[in-house]
């Protein structure tokens, strides 16, 4: 059998070192669209090291891979062909901002197997640390049609929960280069499905598509931008269903919508500085802040067909440092 559940769930983590810096953060920021215009203020935070900050979905890739999904078809009891693989979610849970440069440990392994009958469905679980502790922890959810049917546990139901009925709080619309995929690449997902035209046409698509986690990027960095006044640091977790592809060259609609949900543990990174009232601030313990923080639902969709879906179940949870 191409898929043995048990062996892939019994196997030890894959354990390797990482390491990046600046230039690895930039060549992201500019993969995801970041640096248009290229002399905003704005837009230099992701660009210009003198002053860059880092958008945490930068994670996904630092280190320069293997990304989730190559991750989970590297592991004993995986062997499919890669033109039957999609990635059909992502989860990242921040513990510390991430920093410009670093070198940590990502022990990575199968934590999920689910029997969709169809298909299969594997979640790689992927935890960072460095000296310092606890980095973050990602999970790519990754879909593989034709290899279920063994018996196992469906997992989690698929459905989609509706985007909220009132209006957005706000509204972007991000265009997508017709290199973006070519550029996105060079940050380690080396997948042929997003450059090779012969490749998409065997996986079944009209031609390359978009990555799934560059769009994933690029949506993240709208709602910082958007609704967390740029600042990357308030991210504590962004989670997201891939419900559908992106062609370079088409322009995506972002809609948010503010949300009380509370951050996971609310906690603050650091015991000092200024709190807005907004926040919902109290004292902890040994001087801390401790904050109530917030979250956003996101839905993405593609306006050149019908604003067709392509985030589903996405959610920002944020707090205040």
């Amino acid at each position: 059998m191409p898929i043995d559940a048990a062996e892939a769930l019994a196997a030890g983590p894959r354990v390797r070192e990482i390491a990046w810096d600046h230039k690895d953060v930039q060549l992201y920021h500019l993969g995801i669209g970041a640096g248009l215009p290229a002399t905003d203020p704005r837009e230099l935070r992701y660009t210009l090291e003198s002053r860059l900050h880092v958008l945490p979905s930068f994670a996904t890739v630092a280190g320069g891979g293997p990304p989730g999904v190559i991750g989970a078809l590297s592991v004993p009891g995986v062997d499919v062909d890669l033109a039957h693989v999609l990635h059909g979610g992502q989860c990242l849970r921040l513990h510390r901002p991430v920093p410009v440069r670093g070198r940590a440990s990502a022990a990575s392994r199968v934590v999920a197997a689910y029997d969709k009958g169809t298909a299969a469905v594997l979640v790689l679980r992927t935890e960072v640390t460095d000296e310092g502790g606890p980095l973050w922890t990602d999970e790519a959810e990754v879909f593989v049609r034709g290899e279920g049917g063994w018996g196992g546990e469906r997992g989690p139901s698929g459905r989609t929960v509706p985007p909220p009925a009132a209006a957005p709080d706000h509204v972007a619309e991000r265009s997508v280069r017709e290199d973006q995929a070519l550029l996105y690449r060079l940050s380690g997902d080396w997948n042929p499905l997003h450059a090779d035209p012969e490749f998409a046409a065997r996986a079944g698509f009209e031609r390359p598509v978009l990555h799934g986690l560059c769009t994933y990027g690029g949506t993240l960095k709208s709602v910082v931008d958007s609704l967390l006044e740029g600042d990357v640091t308030r991210v504590r977790e962004y989670r997201a269903r891939f419900a559908g592809v992106v062609y370079p060259g088409e322009t995506l609609r972002v809609r948010m919508w503010r949300s009380e949900e509370p951050t996971s543990g609310g906690a603050a990174w650091t015991s000092g500085g200024a709190v807005p009232a907004a926040g919902g601030a109290v004292p902890a313990a040994g001087g801390a802040v401790r904050v109530a923080g917030g979250a956003v639902r996101v839905a993405v969709s593609a306006v050149d067909r019908d604003d067709a879906p392509v985030l589903a179940d996405t959610v920002v949870r944020y707090g205040f440092r």
